[in-house]
């Protein structure tokens, strides 16, 4: 899947900038449009998180923050990172608007390096971020990252969409597991391609969900920096 991907690597450079456009001016069009309430994984997530006496939480891929919002009240101090200055704009203006503390905001491009200290958090939240129109070597050099930002036994917890969806191998293909519906370009992964990027790390749980109204089929997965 790699080599396939890395053969591509100029189309997918070229399809993550269309995919930032276009969720940039779907935030914008829609203001809060996934709503208020966090979403099922963060509510999973924050026990998780506290469980294992997490304190400091990076999200990846907030968008306008219904789940950051949700981890500063329940206590964590959160970092929120996006793409999208619109979303993270609309995050920022309601913390403010309802005075959240511990909660702050940066744009970053998940295909770059992450610009941030190593071991520098106790847990790594990532709703649906990784399942984006990421190629799968752009995913493992990610997921790489995200160990180095987390401190020795911290708690990273992702979900994706799965290969079981509705949606996989239909709308527009672009290779490497990747489709497109509506203007959405996703990432569907397979279980193999999970264990893969377990490897180095502590797979504790993979728990299936459905989301929406298709429904979607996700995976939610806990792994631990060994």
């Amino acid at each position: 899947m790699a080599s396939e991907d890395a053969a591509s690597g100029g189309d997918h450079a070229d399809l993550g900038d269309i995919q930032r456009q276009h969720w940039q001016s779907t935030y914008r069009d829609n203001p809060g449009m996934f709503g208020e309430t966090p979403s099922a994984p963060a509510l999973q997530a924050a026990q998780i998180f506290g469980a294992a006496g997490a304190r400091t939480i990076l999200e990846l891929g907030a968008g306008h923050g219904r789940d950051a919002l949700h981890f500063a009240r329940a206590g964590f101090t959160v970092h929120a990172t996006d793409f999208s200055d619109v979303g993270l704009r609309q995050l920022r203006e309601r913390a403010d608007s309802d005075a959240v503390e511990g909660l702050t905001t940066e744009i970053i491009d998940v295909r770059a390096p992450l610009p941030l200290p190593d071991a520098s958090y106790d847990a790594v939240y990532a709703h649906m971020l990784l399942c984006m129109a990421l190629s799968s070597e752009e995913i493992f050099t990610l997921v790489h990252d995200i160990h180095r930002v987390l401190r020795p036994g911290g708690t990273f917890f992702y979900t994706v969409r799965h290969t079981g969806d509705a949606h996989y191998g239909t709308g527009i293909d672009h290779g490497g597991d990747i489709f497109e519906h509506g203007g959405f370009a996703v990432h569907f992964f397979s279980r193999a391609f999970v264990d893969a990027l377990a490897e180095g790390w502590n797979l504790r749980r993979i728990d299936e969900f459905e989301e929406g109204a298709l429904p979607r089929r996700l995976w939610s997965v806990v792994q631990t920096r060994r």
